[in-house]
């Protein structure tokens, strides 16, 4: 039977290269059962002219499905479907049923709605984002993140990339951590006390679990990172709040029961406020006198371009106290989901364990192009790249804030990537959000930072990682002229 051209169809908004959508046609068909064993294909010519697209093309994805055993060539006859191509199921397709399991009563734990900071899937087509967190396509360096994924994809590599590795992490991404990442924070460690994490938040629950139970208590800051907060209610741990003031947690306030304290010292998430070094001194202090330990997430240092970092808090402790953990989510993207915990060796211990349990390792192929990205000098550039252009970005944000008489709520002298503001009065942040999406401007009201419906509704967090330093001014101009049109509305 020979399969008619009428039977192909470009879909315009498909994302691939069309000789990767012609592959998807075929194999799609085939394994559909549309496309039989012996079926001959429509010729080159003939399906690139009804297509509209080269013959080249039509050749070139022919010539990928015969690789595949999809298809197979007969010479000067053609390329028909394969007789050894994938079968479609020999069982008919079941419909889909109404569950008659009363979920209400099974689950045997609910898990409630998270306070979760959220911003539209389609961010990237607004004009001005305010966002935080996602990374900027002008500033990663696409080709050498692709050399070092393909290196790491070599017969070289191939154990890497592929073994269960049993719960140990890639020597190479350990050794570069050690020798390359943790010196700039002052942090000396061995590969025992080193282990690597589907990213900071992934840490963080590992961390809540090992070290928490119902009758310990943990300390945060107020606010606070939002996914922190869930993490700790799931934990079933008495939790408290610790207010934060315009130099991170205060000392004093922690109570002499606790058990953990979590903390951002380097840049306060998300008041932007950086703890001083004799504060930091006070807290390790505090944790040896009332016996508690310090889990510090420093999600952000390689951002500090203002000013050089304070030591990290890891660095100063002499009891084995502090659990430190990095991420590579601002360096390099969010989607990596890699990062890692330096802490005393039998606390590592029981955390791999732990891991093992949950998703055995964290997939080799990232943990070696990392180390690659990181070994061959590509992250030391791409740091740099990011600091200079937030930078420019961070001093004309300001200009623009000042010109148009907004109010900074926390000022940061450690760099970062967004400011925390604070809203005119009587206007509250969530309503200005959405009225300034009508005008393609995206900012983040704050009420996930406060949680439980304490938000006072003041203030949202301004980001410049997502936006081009030329369209800064006007979307703080926008910003600025909702607040008047707000503030004229209340009055």
């Amino acid at each position: 039977m020979a399969i008619a051209v009428e039977q192909f169809f470009l879909d315009p908004a498909h994302r691939g290269t069309l000789q990767r959508q012609l592959q998807e046609i075929v194999t799609g068909a085939i394994l559909a059962g549309r496309f039989r064993p012996g079926d001959r294909m429509p010729s080159s010519r003939g399906l690139a002219r009804h297509l509209g697209i080269s013959r080249i093309t039509v050749t070139l994805a022919y010539t990928e499905l015969v690789a595949n055993d999809y298809l197979s060539s007969r010479g000067r006859s053609g390329y028909f479907v394969s007789e050894s191509a994938p079968r479609p199921p020999s069982f008919p397709t079941q419909t889909p049923s109404e569950s008659r399991v009363d979920w209400s009563r099974v689950l045997g734990q609910r898990f409630p709605p998270a306070t979760i900071l959220t911003r539209p899937e389609d961010w990237r087509r607004y004009r001005y984002p305010f966002i935080y967190g996602q990374a900027d396509a002008r500033l990663f360096d696409h080709q050498n993140w692709r050399k070092c994924a393909l290196q790491a994809l070599g017969a070289r590599d191939f154990a890497a990339m592929t073994e269960d590795s049993y719960g140990r992490d890639d020597p190479h991404l350990i050794e570069q951590i050690i020798r390359n990442i943790l010196p700039r924070r002052g942090i000396v460690a061995t590969p025992a006390e080193v282990l690597v994490t589907m990213g900071a938040q992934n840490a963080l629950w590992m961390l809540a679990q090992v070290l928490l139970t119902q009758r310990r208590t943990a300390a945060m800051e107020f606010p606070c990172y939002p996914a922190l907060r869930e993490i700790l209610r799931q934990a079933r741990c008495n939790t408290l709040e610790v207010a934060v003031d315009g130099h991170g947690l205060p000392p004093d306030d922690v109570p002499p029961t606790t058990d953990v304290v979590f903390v951002t010292p380097s840049h306060h998430c998300p008041t932007s406020a950086t703890m001083p070094v004799a504060r930091r001194r006070e807290l390790l202090a505090r944790a040896e006198q009332d016996d508690f330990l310090i889990v510090e997430d420093d999600y952000e240092f390689e951002l500090a371009f203002t000013a050089s970092p304070s030591p990290a808090l890891k660095s100063l402790d002499r009891g084995g106290r502090v659990a430190y953990i990095g991420s590579f989510a601002k360096s390099l993207f969010p989607g990596l989901r890699l990062g890692y915990i330096v802490a005393p060796e039998p606390l590592i211990r029981e955390l791999r364990t732990l891991r093992s349990l949950l998703v055995r390792h964290v997939p080799g192929h990232m943990q070696r192009a990392t180390a690659y990205f990181l070994a061959q000098g590509h992250y030391d550039a791409q740091v740099h790249k990011m600091a200079r252009a937030y930078r420019e970005r961070r001093a004309v944000a300001e200009v623009s804030i000042q010109s148009n008489g907004l109010s900074i709520a926390g000022a940061s002298s450690f760099g970062g990537s967004s400011f925390w503001m604070e809203a005119p009065p009587g206007i509250q942040s969530a309503a200005l959000a959405e009225r300034l999406r009508q005008r393609q401007v995206l900012i983040e009201p704050a009420a996930a930072f406060f949680g439980d419906g304490r938000d006072p509704g003041t203030h949202y967090r301004l980001a410049y990682s997502s936006i081009s330093v030329a369209d800064i001014p006007e979307g703080i101009r926008r910003v600025a002229e909702e607040c008047a049109a707000m503030a004229r509305g209340a009055a």
